[in-house]
């Protein structure tokens, strides 16, 4: 009996976690505020405050996903827009209104996006980890490999490793 209680407890949590996946960005919307951390290989470097809006937008099914970078909410605001492209399949855009616009992964509870600009390769995952937080991580480093290995025989494939010089991680709550 504790057995098919267990089951039935854990597949209902199951359901709700994939139920809040699916009422994706429904369930992420409102303003979330926190600090940002910038870490490189010598530590902190860098700490400020950090705003992510996800909001409806009124005239579309698209969201806000204005991100405002320190005190200066007008000199740090980027207003971006989250575009759904195709829900079932966890494909979104952000839309940076500047002929940028760039796809964006639902994978689990993380929104992932990968891109490189400026010979820097991104990685940005923003984690829902709670019912009103979200946890912002990008990863940044060359585009270049820092290393090749393998591919000495046909079963061991060619690895190239790229470097990672730094990381941005803000922990952000959900205030309205």
């Amino acid at each position: 009996m504790r057995v098919l209680l267990l089951l039935f407890f854990l597949s209902v949590k199951l359901l709700d976690a994939q139920t809040d996946s699916l009422a994706f960005p429904q369930s992420w919307e409102g303003k979330y505020t926190g600090t940002l951390e910038i870490f490189t290989a010598v530590g902190k470097t860098q700490s400020l405050p950090m705003e992510l809006h996800i909001l409806p937008i009124d005239t579309s099914d698209n969201h806000t996903f204005y991100i405002i970078y320190g005190e200066d909410k007008v000199a740090g605001l980027r207003p971006y827009e989250l575009v759904t492209i195709d829900a079932a399949k966890g494909l979104y855009k952000i839309d940076e209104k500047n002929g940028i616009a760039m796809e964006g992964y639902l994978l689990g509870n993380s929104f992932v996006q990968r891109f490189e600009v400026m010979g820097n390769l991104l990685t940005m995952v923003t984690e829902k980890t709670g019912a009103d937080e979200l946890t912002w991580t990008v990863y940044a480093g060359k585009a270049e490999a820092v290393s090749v290995s393998g591919g000495e025989t046909e079963e061991v494939p060619v690895v190239a490793a790229f470097g990672v010089g730094s990381v941005q991680r803000g922990v952000l709550g959900r205030r309205e």
